[in-house]
């Protein structure tokens, strides 16, 4: 056992890992761990890895081999790896890197504490299959601003698509109970949640698993009555048919917003049945417009897939004709990755990274100007917008987001006039604009975080 319980945290990946490393912070701190933000400070140090495509497996490994000289030049005792990376590539890691105590796979991060209560007689790697998802009754900490938070409503993925390692390190799909939801979302709310994020490998595959088959809508339908939250938000939903009461809530409800994040990977006929993604491009149009034309001021955001193997010029310029046709309002763009254990792995026609890079800087720029031009039409109207608190930027500026704007990924709203506490819904006039960002005045709150009694500072939930 280690005698001095302060550890330090480095989480890598999607918000879905994030929501995994949340957990593991709990847990430790129901020990009376002691979570420091320098890991010099350390006795044990956690690196939550992901290994979705190469450049996430080069960030993780240079984060370990970073934390690794701590046990030399440090006092920390223990390095534990855990997550995607330690879930593929556990003995192969062992091997090359004996300066890691211990291998955490993606269904035994909650053993977290054993690992470290008990340092001395647990085995270095703790891998197996992929099946665990955690209920509201494992705790978690609320690493995100202390208004906004993920809700992990299911693990792993069902779909066979080609290019992707997710179903190997986070198993089949595995969805959570509406009613073990709407208690975890709850103790969220009581918080100081205002706004909760939807995630899972595949949304729109939510219950298929379950008795009854429980549908997304209804899960929505219920959250959407907690006291407290303000807006719910879906991410990563399969390009299938949406549920017409789906669309209804989007369109109706005021705390559903019109945000959907839907990865569509390409357009082409060709592509899409070498990528397995078991759709036709006329069935993504089809649903793109019915989307449109059912959630007026819907904000759609889609990633796609450049350098397939085999992409040809004329596919690719078919995947660039789709992106200026359908003006996204947001657009994320890989280069394919090559991961050893696909079927696209083997494939003949792999494409140069030259190549690759080029066609991704293509779609950016193009989807660049696409995205400046729904922000310039935004000039001198007024939207609602959730504060976040003083700019990173500048203590002269507030920043917040909008509607359509997610975490992280889709840019910021900075407030250069009035004052808001963070998590004020305000309603914001848009003065200007930039690529990415909006920049405006607060005309009034809407709805003020102080509304609600919220406990206090970081908590274990659960």
């Amino acid at each position: 056992m280690i005698p001095d319980r302060r550890v330090h945290f480095v989480s890598l990946g999607c918000p879905k890992n994030r929501v995994d490393a949340e957990h593991m912070l709990a847990i430790l701190g129901v020990k009376g761990w002691q979570v420091v933000d320098e890991a010099e400070r350390a006795e044990a140090i956690v690196v939550n890895t992901c290994a979705f495509i190469d450049e996430s497996k080069e960030e993780s490994v240079d984060a370990i081999l970073e934390m690794a000289e701590l046990k030399d030049s440090g006092r920390c005792k223990a390095l534990v790896v855990s997550g995607c990376l330690a879930q593929r590539y556990a003995d192969q890691l062992a091997e090359e890197m004996p300066e890691v105590d211990y291998f955490l796979g993606t269904a035994e991060y909650a053993k977290i504490s054993e690992v470290l209560e008990r340092a001395a007689g647990m085995p270095r790697r703790i891998v197996s299959d992929p099946d665990f998802v955690a209920t509201s009754a494992v705790p978690r900490v609320n690493s995100m601003p202390r208004h906004t938070a993920y809700l992990k409503i299911a693990e792993g993925c069902s779909n066979k698509c080609a290019f992707c390692i997710i179903p190997t390190l986070r198993g089949l799909q595995n969805s959570r109970g509406i009613d073990d939801l709407v208690v975890e979302a709850t103790r969220l709310a009581n918080s100081g949640v205002r706004e909760l994020i939807l995630v899972a490998q595949d949304l729109t595959a939510y219950g298929v698993d379950l008795p009854g088959r429980p549908k997304l809508h209804e899960l929505v339908e219920e959250l959407a009555q907690i006291d407290g939250l303000a807006w719910i938000r879906l991410m990563y939903a399969y390009p299938r048919n949406i549920k017409e009461p789906l669309l209804e809530l989007m369109r109706d409800h005021p705390k559903v917003l019109p945000y959907l994040d839907m990865p569509i990977q390409h357009i082409d006929g060709a592509m899409l049945k070498r990528m397995k993604r078991a759709t036709h491009p006329d069935k993504i149009r089809s649903i793109l417009h019915r989307l449109k034309e059912e959630v007026p001021g819907l904000t759609m955001r889609t990633t796609f897939i450049v350098g397939y193997p085999g992409e040809t010029d004329e596919e690719f310029q078919a995947l660039y004709d789709f992106v200026q046709e359908m003006e996204f309002q947001r657009v994320g763009v890989f280069r394919y990755s090559q991961e050893e254990g696909t079927p696209s792995a083997s494939l003949p026609d792999q494409i140069a990274e030259k190549v690759k890079a080029e066609r991704q800087a293509r779609i950016m720029e193009l989807q660049a100007g696409i995205h400046r031009r729904h922000n310039e039409a935004l000039v001198g109207q007024t939207i609602e917008v959730l504060v976040d608190g003083v700019s990173e930027e500048t203590e002269l500026l507030l920043q917040g987001r909008s509607v359509s704007q997610a975490p992280e990924i889709d840019g910021i709203t900075y407030i250069n006039d009035g004052w808001a506490n963070p998590g004020d819904l305000v309603r914001l006039r848009i003065e200007e604009v930039h690529d990415y960002d909006l920049v405006g005045g607060i005309e009034d709150v809407v709805i003020p975080a102080a509304m609600f009694e919220y406990s206090k500072g970081l908590e274990i939930l659960g």
